[in-house]
């Protein structure tokens, strides 16, 4: 196949604007999936994603179609997802493109991660082709929406393509765009080899399966391959494409999308972002990688049996190597055993990967509420980072914290305008920008502490808005702040899964919410259970669980009272010797209730 002759594109838009739809009906019109074999979401493999109507993976796929011009053209199509916590996944298959679809509900509009996405295939170059995407739908307005489009990313909508992914109308007019518009690989000069890693997973019978992006030279079948970052060699053991399912092939040239196994076992040498050359004839320099996206929300996992510590230890090195965003270390709690202290990219990435260890794993967890990373300045001079709340030194060792903000793009109707304001300033926010992209849609920008946001912010939210705002956010900066650590004790004994830091302003509202549901949760024993929150040695709220009572004089009927205070007396002393021996079993709930705020 001529080189002229292929095109690399993707698919993005913000989360339920039809992404997966219209990859369906590509691959279902240019005959590359058959109507027998077709099914709803074709390219998202997991049960979870198709349960949940999400993109979590982003999936390759290789098409066949001859052109208006009777010239056979090759496409590899890129389905992305569209959440903000998984933005790493749409940067890494950018890398392997020349163009994109810019994909764009007809109803709703240009919203958060439609603007996230636009302006990042803008920065790498890419050629952004809009489509209007439900113009079957009663409501749809394409003419207001690429006015919006034109206005807010900039991109010319003068020749949009209108379409309806559920019904197939003009989806076979993106692929003349696709041809006409999208350009064809860059070929780098040299002969060597030069293949950028843009995706990896595990295979139980083949070990690790690389998806590459070939940039220049070939790569032939039994070839010796090297990884530029670990300077590892492997024999390639097979080569293939996704055409959907997986093909062998005997070479992978230039400009072409596959998948490379080569018996690598060690889960650490399959870097993405590296760059795969030949052992004998390796390239110079390396292909400029993505950027790798650090953690910025943490939690610890535990077993709720400890014996199956090591199965989550497994299970977490697979599934790293299947999602490499994630990273975890050994963590050992006072209250939960042995377990892993997580980091992840935001909250639905954290329920979605305790989701799938769960299933794919057979694994029952506990998940701790979710902190942030804090940069602590010691009296001693020494700067440490802080993700987890009982690594906090003490008050007295403590010259200043910093925490992590973020930038917040608030995408919404704008008569929610004033519930807004009103919960991004109780938040700390500070307000950076109002923009209003038509008559009825305004841009809210806002930087808060990203505590604050993982607090129950995105609920509130959708709440104030009716589930009509859409939310996109960034890190920006580290900021000095007056925090404290607010541990929870029950009957004295602090459990450190439920610490966490706050601002010293909130402390008390924070410690009051959190004992309320906690009495709420924690099952009512045959003891009396208190449940307070403390800074240092200042209890700030407290609350109490009252005991079961057995109703021991049921009986005693007849003869003189003493028989009854006897009995009570009896039962009395039986409960205080419980509570100093007694041990509360907190339910799973408790762990998530420092997430969400009673109002």
């Amino acid at each position: 196949m001529k080189k002229e002759n292929i095109r690399n594109f993707s698919i993005i838009a913000h989360i339920d604007h039809g992404k997966s739809t219209l990859a369906d009906r590509i691959l279902e019109l240019t005959n590359t999936v058959t109507k027998r074999d077709m099914t709803n979401q074709f390219l998202d493999n997991m049960d979870i994603e198709r349960e949940r109507g999400i993109t979590i993976k982003s999936q390759s796929v290789r098409i066949n179609h001859k052109g208006k011009d009777g010239k056979d053209y090759i496409f590899n199509l890129i389905d992305t997802p569209g959440h903000v916590d998984f933005s790493y996944e749409v940067s890494r298959s950018l890398m392997a493109c020349e163009g994109v679809l810019l994909v764009v509900d007809a109803t709703q509009g240009v919203e958060a991660q439609t603007l996230a996405h636009a302006f990042l295939a803008a920065d790498m170059g890419l050629e952004i082709i809009p489509v209007i995407n439900k113009i079957d739908l009663p409501s749809s307005d394409p003419e207001k929406v690429c006015e919006e489009i034109e206005n807010t990313i900039g991109v010319d909508c003068s020749n949009a393509v209108l379409v309806s992914a559920k019904t197939g109308e003009g989806v076979l007019n993106i692929i003349d765009e696709v041809i006409d518009k999208v350009p064809s690989p860059e070929i780098d000069k040299s002969d060597n080899l030069k293949a950028l890693v843009i995706d990896s997973w595990f295979d139980t019978y083949l070990g690790v399966v690389l998806l590459v992006r070939v940039f220049s030279g070939t790569l032939k079948l039994g070839e010796k391959i090297k990884m530029m970052a670990t300077e590892r060699s492997y024999e390639t053991r097979n080569l293939g494409i996704f055409n959907p399912k997986s093909k062998s092939v005997k070479t992978l040239s230039a400009g072409e999308v596959g998948f490379i196994t080569a018996s690598i076992k060690e889960l650490g040498d399959a870097k993405v972002g590296d760059t795969i050359t030949l052992t004998e004839k390796p390239a110079t320099e390396p292909l400029k990688g993505f950027k790798n996206i650090k953690p910025m929300v943490f939690c610890g996992l535990y077993p709720i049996d400890s014996n199956f510590y090591e199965q989550l230890k497994e299970a977490l090195e697979k599934i790293s190597l299947n999602d490499s965003s994630i990273d975890y270390e050994a963590e050992n709690s006072a209250a939960l055993g042995f377990g892993f202290r997580c980091g992840f990219l935001g909250l639905l990435h954290m329920e979605i990967i305790k989701e799938r260890l769960e299933r794919e794993f057979n694994l029952s967890l506990i998940a701790t509420s979710p902190t942030v990373v804090y940069e602590v300045d010691k009296t001693n001079g020494k700067i440490v980072k802080v993700d987890n709340p009982k690594n906090l030194p003490n008050l007295s060792e403590i010259n200043k914290i910093r925490e992590p903000f973020v930038l917040i793009s608030l995408h919404s109707p704008k008569s929610y305008l004033g519930g807004l304001l009103e919960l991004c300033e109780s938040r700390r926010g500070v307000q950076k920008n109002i923009n209003f992209i038509s008559e009825e849609r305004l841009i809210l920008e806002y930087e808060i502490p990203l505590s604050e946001m993982i607090y129950d912010f995105y609920n509130k939210v959708k709440s104030i808005t009716k589930g009509y705002c859409s939310m996109d956010y960034e890190p920006t900066n580290l900021v000095e702040s007056d925090l404290v650590k607010l541990d929870t004790l029950i009957n004295g004994e602090i459990v450190d899964a439920l610490s966490l830091i706050t601002h010293r302003s909130n402390s008390y509202y924070r410690g009051r919410d959190i004992t309320e549901q906690l009495k709420e949760i924690i099952p009512r024993q045959l003891f009396e259970v208190r449940i307070q929150a403390a800074i240092g040695s200042k209890i700030i709220a407290s609350e109490t669980v009252k005991a079961l009572r057995k109703d021991v004089t049921a009986k005693c009927y007849g003869g003189d009272v003493t028989r009854k205070r006897k009995l009570l007396e009896k039962q009395k002393e039986g409960k205080k010797r419980m509570k100093n021996v007694g041990s509360v079993e907190i339910p799973q709930e408790a762990f998530m209730a420092v997430l969400t705020s009673k109002e």
